[in-house]
């Protein structure tokens, strides 16, 4: 699919996810159609995704970390895939520099790194080394809430 400027707007004018097609059709001088069907096209092709994001700071509770790792073996795709079915993970990155993945992961009361690690990290094989990175403020993180 080609992402073209009127897509790039919508896309951008959704970025508060409740904004009705109506006001962005005549926000950038276009049908409300044509916004409909382009969202449903964008969603279809899987370049847009319309979802509520949370502030994990305002959970009581829930904390967001940054984990760095280390592989020992090459296959960097597959286990990237494989690490981001995990509880707890946000998103995984396939990464240069000192690390192959970067992981972002949602604890909450009761699933903390110690749970994580032990339950979660430890099912997966060729992992040689960890780096957490605690969170401690965010500015403009939004996550989803998958617990």
């Amino acid at each position: 699919m080609k992402i073209d400027k009127t897509n790039i707007d919508i896309i951008r004018e959704l970025k508060d996810g409740k904004k009705s097609f109506k006001k962005i059709a005549d926000k950038l001088q276009i049908t409300e159609n044509t916004v409909r069907s382009r969202v449903n096209k964008l969603q279809e092709e899987g370049v847009l995704e319309i979802c509520g994001l949370v502030d994990p700071a305002t959970l009581p509770g829930h904390r967001v970390v940054i984990i760095g790792i280390k592989l020992s073996e090459m296959n960097l795709v597959e286990k990237g895939a494989e690490i981001s079915q995990l509880k707890g993970v946000i998103s995984a990155s396939v990464v240069t520099g000192r690390f192959d993945l970067i992981i972002l992961v949602l604890f909450k009361k009761g699933f903390g790194l110690l749970e994580f690690y032990t339950e979660e990290i430890s099912k997966i094989e060729g992992v040689r080394s960890v780096e957490t990175f605690v969170v401690y403020k965010s500015y403009n993180l939004k996550v989803p809430y998958i617990f």
